[in-house]
């Protein structure tokens, strides 16, 4: 059976070929399996990517799949992807097919609900590695599982700042899929960078409730312009609504993940994009070559796994100049995104003068509230 016919499709996915041969239940049974895992050619790694989106979505999950074009070539590596994966029981028989069709040695789960599922499967397979993005893992999970993770955050900071300064109206939004530290920490990062250079602006937080929900994305784009907000970043996946939504009301706006000035070419500022090249092309190696493959693996600006976008043509030689001061300053460690005097938007106090949070700081991951300067609330 080849890759080819295992390609996803309307008709033909992997989970639609398990249930089609009736495998599905022997799979998660754990045993009595009908085709028998596929060895490994010598010198040969397999590598499946399962993303819950389109790959070409223009947002999170094609930043991955770009990351996969540049991989692909590596000698010795075999690359699987599936897309449009929902967070359900659906992806461990993904996981299964890629496993048992494919002979996969590795595993990535690209969105965040995927970790439970990953957790439940992995120790059937003790000899298939399975990396989830997030960094959920924890010491007690199965030891052949684990997390990775780029501070995004880092660049968001870096749009925070040219949004504040191309505003006129010294009202910021931000649309958010789910109330998680990980967005949660884009929409501080992005109202730190803006009251860095205007420590009276405000931003507006919207959240949606939903990685990919494009109605209710206009809405939000249409009721933060309607507000007299002109610049605008979001936390979603697929970002095509709101920048070509903000475009057409006439207000600035921020890209995640890849380069989207195609998407909003009056008024796109720049973008805080994913370089996943790196960290997969690390734990490849590591896979290829040992010494061993990390549990947790992390990094930012500094480590190369986040990197600010290019920038559109609405951003200003006074923008470039500053967020790119705070880009090299970021990767340097000689500025930090959270510093103090700080408090939430409650007034309780976070951080007093002098202090700051290190990118790393384990804290910043269970991060459960919002700055002050965010106009919202968590529920």
């Amino acid at each position: 059976m080849t890759d080819h016919l295992l390609q996803p499709s309307a008709t033909h996915s992997r989970r639609a070929l398990l249930r089609t041969l009736g495998v599905a239940g022997l799979a998660a049974g754990g045993s009595g399996l009908l085709l028998p895992r596929r060895a490994r050619a010598s010198k040969t790694l397999t590598v499946g990517w399962v993303y819950v989106g389109p790959k070409n979505d223009f947002g999170f999950n094609q930043a991955h799949h770009e990351a996969v074009l540049a991989l692909k070539s590596t000698p010795g590596l075999k690359v699987l992807e599936e897309e449009n994966v929902p967070e359900t029981e659906a992806v461990e028989q993904t996981m299964e097919s890629m496993i048992n069709f494919d002979g996969a040695d590795l595993l990535f789960l690209t969105s965040f609900g995927y970790f439970d599922h990953m957790v439940k499967v992995a120790p059937k397979y003790p000899k298939v590695q399975f990396r989830h993005q997030g960094l959920l893992w924890k010491p007690e999970d199965p030891a052949n599982t684990g997390s990775y993770f780029g501070y995004i955050s880092e660049g968001l900071y870096g749009c925070g700042i040219a949004a504040a300064l191309a505003s006129k109206t010294g009202k910021l939004g931000f649309i958010a899929a789910k109330p998680i530290p990980a967005v949660l920490r884009s929409v501080n990062s992005f109202t730190m960078g803006a009251r860095s250079v205007n420590p009276n602006i405000t931003v507006q937080l919207i959240i949606t409730g939903g990685w990919s929900v494009p109605a209710k994305e206009a809405e939000a784009t249409n009721s933060l312009a309607d507000n007299g907000v002109d610049g605008i970043a979001c936390h979603i996946d697929d970002l095509k609504v709101v920048l070509q939504t903000a475009d057409q009301r006439g207000i600035h706006s921020c890209g995640l993940n890849v380069d989207q000035r195609a998407l909003a070419p009056k008024g796109y500022l720049t973008g805080s994009l994913y370089n996943w090249k790196t960290p997969y092309g690390e734990m490849i190696q590591d896979v290829m070559n040992g010494p061993s493959l990390p549990h947790l693996l992390r990094g930012g600006f500094a480590e190369g796994f986040v990197r600010m976008g290019p920038y559109g043509p609405a951003a200003s030689d006074q923008v470039r100049s500053a967020v790119d001061t705070a880009a090299a300053e970021l990767a340097a460690g000689k500025r930090f995104v959270f510093t103090g005097p700080l408090k939430d938007n409650k007034g309780k106090v976070l951080l007093t003068a002098g202090q700051h949070f290190a990118v790393g700081d384990p804290s910043l991951l269970a991060m459960d509230y919002l700055v002050e300067g965010v106009n919202g609330s968590l529920t």
